[in-house]
């Protein structure tokens, strides 16, 4: 396969991951808004129950990919270039908070279901913009290439 191909499904996966992860912590926004004992609140938040596990479980695999296309990408440019591309070592390092976020993910997941979120909206909504901003630094740092 091609540099090109890979880079192409390296892309393309990273959108789809990253579509769920923009969308997953609003669900939470919503789901910890929903808060008080009424039916209609219960039934609303077993039904953000199955949307929130539904999604994570729907892109961690794009997660996966995302991961696997990047690491045949890498390999495919060889060592020598790994170690001299400084700028791909800070992204590295990015992408390596973006899955732990990820992995978060399914803590804050397994606090919904369980019925034990401690945490407020306003968390939530500070929480969704975390890989926003990690997306734009590594999109600077893929394109720009700076030399550190």
């Amino acid at each position: 396969m091609t540099i090109l191909w890979l880079k192409a499904f390296h892309i393309f996966f990273m959108v789809a991951w990253f579509a769920g992860i923009f969308y997953l912590p609003r669900l939470f926004v919503y789901h910890s808004e929903n808060n008080s004992a009424t039916n209609a609140n219960m039934h609303t938040s077993d039904t953000l129950k199955v949307m929130e596990r539904r999604l994570l479980f729907f892109v961690t695999p794009f997660a996966i990919f995302t991961l696997i296309f990047g690491t045949l990408l890498i390999s495919q440019y060889g060592a020598a270039w790994f170690k001299q591309a400084h700028w791909l070592h800070a992204k590295l390092l990015l992408v390596t908070i973006l899955y732990c976020y990820h992995g978060y993910c399914f803590k804050l997941l397994s606090d919904f279901k369980h019925n034990r979120n401690t945490k407020s909206s306003k968390f939530y909504r500070i929480f969704n913009e975390v890989p926003v901003l990690i997306l734009l630094a590594i999109i600077l740092l893929a394109v720009l290439k700076p030399a550190f």
